[in-house]
C-alpha cells in the first residue's frame, strides 16, 4: 500500500518513514504542506492512504481532506488525520470532512500500525469483491459489488453532505467516547416497507433511492450538524449535536414532504410514494468504545421497531374500516 504523510514537522515525518519501514508490504512518500501534497499526488496517482495533519502552514488538513475526496482518483482513499487537535469541532469538521480515522499525538506507534494494515485489508477486500462507485443519476455516487445485494447490507454514499462511510461514522463515534465528548445523540431513520421497495426495484434503483433519501435526511437535519450512514435495510443512522431534542413526529413530517416535493421515480417512470420514520433516540453518556458502537445498532433497531409500528397501526386502521 503507498501511503502519503503530510506534516510540516520533520521529526513526524522521519518517524512514520521509520514505522511504514518495518511494515511489510508498504511504501511512503511524504509532503510537507497541503500545496506540496497535491503536488506529489498528482505525480503518484496510485497513492492508497493519507495520514494528515491538521495544523499546517496555509490551508489546513481539514481543507486538504476535502481536496482529497473530490478527487476521483482518491475519493474511497482511507484518510487518517493525525494530529494534536482532541477538540470536538476539529474532530466533527474532519469527519465531515471525509476523514476516515483520527488519531491524536502523540500516536501509539502500535495503535498506527494496526490502522494502516487494517485499512490495507479494506483495499484489498474492496478488490476482491469488484466493489467500485458508480454515479447515480441526480450525481451522487454509490458503491457497488460484482454481486447480489441483499436488503440488509449497507453500501457506501458519497458526495452528499454530512454523509459518510459506517467505518468512519464507526470511529467517529468511538473518538468522542475516548474524550468523554457526551451530549450527541444517535438515532435511526428508516424507510418504511423497505423490503416491498427493494423487492420491486432494480438494485441499481435501490441504490439511487437511498441515495436521494440521504440528501434529503441530510438537509432536514443540517441544524443539527449530523454525521450519518446508511447501515443497510432502508435505515440510516445519524449522529446528532443535542439530538435529543429532536420533535420525531415534527420532523417525520418535515422530511416526508421534502421527498414527496423531490417527486421520485423509478427508472421504469413509475413514482415512488416514500415514507420515513425515525426511531427513538439514543443518548451517548461516557460508553466506552465497543458500547458507543452498540449504540449504532440500537439505533437502527429502534428505527425499524418504529416502521413495523407504525405498519402494524396502519393495518389496524383499514381492518376498522373495513368492518365499519
Amino acid at each position: 500500500m503507498k501511503i502519503l504523510a503530510v506534516d510540516d514537522d520533520p521529526f513526524i515525518l522521519e518517524l512514520l518513514v521509520s514505522l511504514v519501514g518495518f511494515l511489510d508490504g508498504h511504501q511512503l512518500v511524504t509532503a510537507t504542506d497541503a500545496t506540496d501534497a497535491l503536488r506529489v499526488m498528482d505525480l503518484n496517482p496510485d497513492i492508497e492512504c493519507f495520514l494528515v495533519d491538521i495544523q499546517m502552514p496555509g490551508r489546513d488538513g481539514i481543507e486538504l481532506c476535502r481536496d482529497i475526496r473530490r478527487d476521483p482518483r482518491f475519493a474511497r482513499s482511507p484518510v487518517m488525520m493525525l494530529t494534536a487537535m482532541a477538540d470536538k469541532d476539529h474532530i466533527d469538521r474532519a469527519f465531515a470532512a471525509g476523514a476516515t480515522d483520527y488519531i491524536n499525538k502523540p500516536f501509539d506507534v502500535a495503535e498506527l500500525s494496526e490502522q494502516l494494515e487494517l485499512a490495507s485489508w479494506r483495499i484489498t477486500s474492496r478488490e476482491i469483491s469488484h466493489d467500485r462507485l458508480t454515479q447515480t443519476p441526480s450525481g451522487h455516487m454509490v458503491s457497488e459489488t460484482a454481486g447480489p445485494l441483499a436488503l440488509y447490507q449497507p453500501f457506501e454514499i458519497h458526495d452528499v453532505d454530512g454523509v459518510v462511510t459506517l467505518t468512519a461514522l464507526e470511529n467517529y463515534i468511538t473518538k468522542l467516547s475516548r474524550n468523554a465528548l457526551y451530549g450527541s445523540s444517535v438515532v435511526g431513520v428508516t424507510l418504511r416497507e423497505a423490503d416491498r421497495f427493494f423487492s420491486a426495484l432494480s438494485e441499481f434503483d435501490f441504490r439511487c433511492l437511498m441515495a436521494d433519501l440521504s440528501e434529503a435526511l441530510s438537509d432536514e437535519l443540517a441544524h443539527f450538524n449530523p454525521l450519518l450512514s446508511y447501515v443497510g435495510s432502508g435505515t440510516f443512522v445519524c449522529i446528532l449535536e443535542d439530538g435529543a431534542r429532536l420533535d420525531a413526529r415534527r420532523f417525520t413530517d418535515a422530511l416526508n414532504l421534502s421527498i414527496h416535493r423531490m417527486d421520485l421515480h423509478a427508472s421504469t417512470g413509475e413514482r415512488l410514494h416514500l415514507r420515513m420514520c425515525v426511531g427513538e433516540a439514543v443518548r451517548l453518556f461516557w460508553r466506552p468504545g465497543q458500547q458507543a458502537i452498540e449504540c449504532l445498532s440500537r439505533a437502527h433497531a429502534n428505527a425499524e421497531a418504529e416502521a413495523q409500528k407504525r405498519e402494524r397501526d396502519l393495518d389496524a386502521f383499514w381492518m376498522l374500516e373495513r368492518s365499519a
